[in-house]
C-alpha cells in the first residue's frame, strides 16, 4: 500500500460568469497517516453544514462544522440578499456535508458504529425504479467473513470482479485506476482499516464537476444468502472495491443508477481529466501514437464494441463481448525477434472486468504461438501471464480491426505530480460553470437559429502555438459535461443531447455576447464531433492563434440544465464568459458600448437620483411622427388639457385613461394597468407628488413611441407577444444594454411561463430599466459603477418605480 504523504501545489484558473477569469492556487496532500486535504481555497476532506449519526433506532444531530468551502457557481443570478432554492435543491448538498472527522471522533466517543443517514440500508438505495427482485441484506464486513481486510496485499487490476449490476463501465475504470497506484490512493486512502480507529466508516473522494469533494459510508453491504451481491474482489476477505462501488453509487443517488454508462465518466470522476472519444472505424493515422503517449503520461483508457440490439452482451467466436467495456492496462512498443529478423510491434493490453476466461482468442491470445517471437527477458518486462484473469494482449492492427470505440482520460493539471512529469508538460486548464436557463438561454443547436445565439457564449484567446507545430497551430481540447444527470434518474431526468460549436471572432468585436446577424452570415470554424446524450462531449482541435467563442448548448431548445465547460490547452490561453454592462449607451451605431451618466440635479429630492426630467439617449433615431401618430398627439394634446383641468397636471389614473383610449386600438390588450401607469409617473416624478406635467408627458409620449415601434418589429407574427428570447434584442434596439445575469432576471420577472411577454409587460420592463439605471447613474456621479444609498433613499427608489 502506498502511505507515503504527498503533497502538490497547482494553480488553475476558473470563472463563475460574473467577470474576468480568477487564479485560485491549491496545495494538495494525500497519502500517509494524516489523511487527505486541500489548502487555498479547497478542503477535500468535505464537511460543513450539519451531520447526523443514528445508532441504531435512533439519532443525533451535531454541530456546524464548517470545514468544506468551494466557490459556487451558476449562470442563473441570485439576488443578493434573498434566500436561494438551488442549494435547498443540490442533490449533493447532504453528501458533500458530511464531515468524516467529526463523525468519526462522535462514533469513538459514543462507542458506535456509523449509519449513514444520508444512504440508508435499504431497498430505495438499491433501485428507484422498482422493487428488489430478491430480498438484499445489509451486512457490515465482520458479518461476511471472519478477517476482513480493506486492501490486502495492494491493489491491483484483477481485484475487482463485477456483480448482478450491469456496471461493468465503472469496473473498466477501476481497473485502469488501480494501473497509477497515485491516482488510486487519492481515490481510495489506503490508511483505512477494519481495526486500528475503526468505526464502520470509510471515506473516498471524487471529482465532482470541478472540484474534489470527499465521501463518507458505512461498510454495510448489500448481500444474498451471505454473499455480496454487487461489485467485489476476488479474495472474499477484501472489501474497498465494494465500498468504493457503494461510495460511488451514493454520489449518483442510487445502485441503480450506476446501470449503464460511459467508461470515461468514471475515468473523469477518478482523476479530474477530460476526456476524448475515437470511433475505431474512423481513426486518426496516428491513433496509435495518441493512445501511446496517453499511457506514457497515465491516462486512462477503455475500449468496446457496439452491442447486439438484439441480445444482451453478446459473445463473438474470437471471445469478444459485443456491449461491454473493457479496460486498456498497457500501450507499448514490443521488441520481436525471429531468425531473419528483428523489430518492434506496436501492442495493446486489455482486460475484461468480468476477470475469466472471457478473453480474446486470436493472435497474441494466451499461449498463442506469436509469444515464442518475444525474447524472454521482454515477456517479464511486460508481466506476461497466460491465466484465465479476464486479461490478454492484442496487436494494434487487430485491436483497430475487432474493437469500435476508444476512450482516452486527459488527465488534468492537478493529476500528475512533478516528480512524475520526466518531461512531459501539464495541460493548461480553464473551466467554465454555466447553465441553460429556458426563455432565457436555452437556445437549442444551429438548426434553431432564431434562438441559438442566445446560448451562453464563452471567449478563448489561444495566444501561443504549440512548440512542435509546424503549421504554428494551437491545440486546443473542448469538454462540455452536463451536471448531476445521472443523480436525477430517479426524477424521471436522462442526459440531455449536448455538444458545442466554435466561431472564430471578428477584429475589432465589442465585449457583448454575438448577435443573431453574426450567426446568419458566418460559419463556424470548428465544432463537437456530434451531438449526443452522454454525460460530457471533448473534442480535440487545432486552430491558429486568436480569439474564439465557444458556444455550448443542447441539441434541442427549451431545455433546462447545468453544465461546465473545460478548456485544455498545450500554452497559455484565456476565458471568459462573453458579457456586457448593464447600462444605456448614446448611439447604438457606434462601436463601443458607453454607459451614459444622466446629469445630475442640483439638489434632486428623494427618491435618490430621480429627476424630474430624465432623457434617456435612445439607442435609435425617433422616426419623424407618422401622419396617424401626428393625429394621435394632438388629440393626446386635447384629451391631457381638458382632462389635466387648471394644474396641467394628471395623476396615474388620469394617465391610465389618456393612454389606453389610443394604445388600445393599436394593440390587442387589455390596456395598461394602473401599476404600469404609476410606473409611467413615478420615472418622472421627482418630487413624489405623484403627477405628471405636460412637459414630462411629451417626454414619456416619445419614449412610448419608441417603444412601440421597437415592439412592433419584433412582434414579427404579429401576436402581440414578443418571445423572451426576442426580449434581449428588443431592449437592445431600445438602448439598454444588459449583462447576462440583468436579463436573466427580467426575463423571470415579465415573461409568462411559456416565455412570452405581451406589450403592457414590455412596456413596464422597459420604464422601470430607464428609472433605475437614471436613479443610479445620478448617485454614480465618477462612473465608477458603485452608489451609496441610506436605507430610506434605497427604498424609495425601488419601490417608487
Amino acid at each position: 500500500m502506498y502511505t507515503t504523504k504527498t503533497t502538490r501545489t497547482v494553480r488553475t484558473f476558473y470563472s463563475d460568469g460574473r467577470g474576468p477569469p480568477k487564479v485560485e492556487t491549491k496545495t494538495f496532500t494525500y497519502g500517509g497517516d494524516g489523511g487527505s486535504s486541500v489548502n487555498g481555497g479547497i478542503n477535500i476532506q468535505g464537511g460543513g453544514g450539519r451531520f447526523r449519526i443514528r445508532m441504531g433506532g435512533g439519532g443525533e444531530d451535531g454541530g456546524d462544522q464548517p470545514s468544506y468551502s468551494a466557490p459556487a457557481f451558476s449562470q442563473r443570478p441570485q439576488v443578493i440578499g434573498r434566500p436561494s432554492r438551488k442549494d435547498k435543491k443540490d442533490p449533493f448538498s447532504g453528501v458533500i456535508n458530511q464531515s468524516y472527522d467529526e463523525i468519526k471522533k462522535r462514533c469513538q466517543e459514543e462507542g458506535c458504529l456509523f449509519e449513514d443517514p444520508e444512504f440508508d440500508a435499504e431497498d430505495s438505495s438499491i433501485f428507484f425504479s422498482r422493487a428488489p427482485p430478491r430480498p438484499f441484506e445489509w451486512k457490515r464486513p465482520h458479518e461476511i467473513c471472519d478477517n476482513p481486510v480493506f486492501i490486502a496485499d495492494g491493489a491491483s487490476r484483477f481485484d475487482v470482479q463485477q456483480g448482478e449490476l450491469g456496471d461493468c463501465w465503472l469496473l473498466a475504470a477501476i481497473a485502469s485506476l488501480t494501473v497509477n497506484q497515485r491516482l488510486f490512493a487519492k481515490v481510495v486512502p489506503p490508511d483505512q482499516s477494519f481495526e486500528d480507529g475503526y468505526c464502520g466508516m470509510f471515506r473516498f473522494h471524487f471529482w465532482r464537476q470541478g472540484e474534489w469533494v470527499e465521501v463518507v459510508v458505512d461498510d454495510r453491504l448489500p448481500t444474498y444468502y451471505g454473499q455480496l451481491t454487487f461489485m467485489h474482489s476476488v479474495d472474499k476477505n477484501e472489501f474497498w472495491s465494494a465500498l468504493l462501488e457503494k461510495a460511488y453509487a451514493k454520489l449518483e443517488g442510487s445502485y441503480e443508477s450506476l446501470k449503464g454508462g460511459s467508461t470515461c465518466e468514471a475515468m473523469v470522476d477518478f482523476t479530474g481529466g477530460v476526456s476524448e472519444f475515437f470511433d475505431l472505424r474512423k481513426a486518426p493515422p496516428n491513433l496509435f501514437s495518441i493512445m501511446l503517449k496517453a499511457s506514457q503520461r497515465g491516462s486512462l483508457m477503455g475500449c468496446s464494441i457496439d452491442a447486439d440490439p438484439n441480445q444482451l452482451e453478446a459473445r463473438l467466436a474470437n471471445g469478444l463481448v459485443m456491449g461491454h467495456a473493457y479496460s486498456i492496462t498497457s500501450v507499448i512498443l514490443m521488441d520481436i525477434e525471429t531468425p531473419t529478423m528483428s523489430g518492434k510491434i506496436p501492442m495493446v493490453r486489455i482486460r475484461n472486468p468480468w476477470g475469466n476466461e472471457a478473453e480474446w482468442k486470436g493472435r497474441w491470445s494466451d499461449q498463442s504461438r506469436e509469444w515464442s517471437l518475444i525474447p524472454d527477458s521482454q515477456k517479464d518486462s511486460i508481466g506476461l501471464t497466460f491465466d484465465d484473469d479476464g486479461e490478454f494482449w492484442m496487436s494494434f492492427d487487430d485491436f483497430s480491426k475487432n474493437f469500435e470505440k476508444l476512450e482516452i482520460c486527459n488527465l488534468g493539471p492537478d493529476s500528475l505530480e512533478e516528480d512524475e512529469l520526466d518531461g512531459k508538460k501539464r495541460w493548461e486548464g480553464h473551466t467554465e460553470n454555466g447553465e441553460w436557463i429556458p426563455r432565457v438561454n436555452a437556445g437549442g443547436c444551429r438548426n434553431y437559429l432564431d434562438t441559438f445565439w442566445t446560448n451562453p457564449q464563452y471567449r478563448v484567446t489561444l495566444t501561443d502555438p504549440d512548440d512542435d507545430d509546424d503549421d504554428d497551430l494551437c491545440t486546443i481540447l473542448v469538454g462540455v459535461l452536463q451536471k448531476d444527470r445521472r443523480k436525477k434518474r430517479k426524477e424521471g431526468l436522462d442526459m440531455l443531447t449536448i455538444g458545442y460549436v466554435i466561431y472564430k471572432i471578428p477584429e475589432g468585436s465589442g465585449a457583448g455576447p454575438l448577435p443573431l446577424d453574426f450567426f446568419k452570415y458566418n460559419a463556424s470554424c470548428a465544432k463537437s464531433n456530434n451531438f449526443i446524450n452522454m454525460r460530457e462531449v471533448c473534442t480535440r482541435h487545432k486552430l491558429p492563434s486568436g480569439q474564439y467563442c465557444i458556444i455550448p448548448s443542447t441539441f434541442q431548445p427549451h431545455q433546462q440544465g447545468n453544465f461546465l465547460l473545460r478548456l485544455y490547452t498545450e500554452q497559455r490561453a484565456h476565458s471568459h464568459e462573453m458579457d456586457e454592462e448593464t447600462g444605456i449607451i448614446e448611439d447604438q451605431h457606434q462601436d463601443c458600448l458607453r454607459p451614459v451618466l444622466v446629469p445630475t440635479v442640483a439638489s434632486a429630492p428623494p427618491p435618490a437620483g430621480r429627476q424630474d426630467v430624465p432623457k434617456i439617449p435612445g439607442a435609435r433615431e425617433i422616426p419623424p411622427p407618422t401622419e396617424e401618430e401626428q393625429e394621435q398627439e394632438q388629440a393626446l394634446k386635447a384629451s391631457f388639457r381638458r382632462v389635466a383641468g387648471e394644474d396641467m397636471e394628471i395623476d396615474a389614473y388620469e394617465l391610465r385613461d389618456i393612454l389606453n383610449a389610443v394604445f388600445t386600438r393599436e394593440f390587442a390588450f387589455d390596456g395598461f394597468s394602473i401599476d404600469v401607469c404609476r410606473s409611467m409617473v413615478a420615472m418622472h416624478d421627482g418630487d413624489l407628488s405623484g403627477k405628471l406635467g405636460f412637459d414630462e408627458f411629451k417626454v414619456l409620449w416619445a419614449d412610448l413611441r419608441r417603444w412601440k415601434g421597437v415592439f412592433k418589429e419584433y412582434d414579427r407574427d404579429k401576436s402581440g407577444n414578443l418571445s423572451s428570447y426576442e426580449l434581449r434584442s428588443a431592449l437592445h434596439a431600445s438602448g439598454f444594454r444588459l449583462s447576462n445575469r440583468t436579463f436573466s432576471a427580467l426575463v423571470m420577472r415579465y415573461s409568462s411561463k411559456d416565455g412570452n411577454v405581451e406589450f403592457g409587460d414590455f412596456i413596464l420592463c422597459a420604464i422601470r430599466m430607464k428609472t433605475m439605471l437614471a436613479s443610479f447613474k445620478n448617485i454614480d456621479v465618477e462612473n465608477s459603477g458603485h452608489a451609496a444609498f441610506d436605507l430610506d433613499s434605497f427604498i424609495q427608489t425601488v419601490m417608487y418605480s
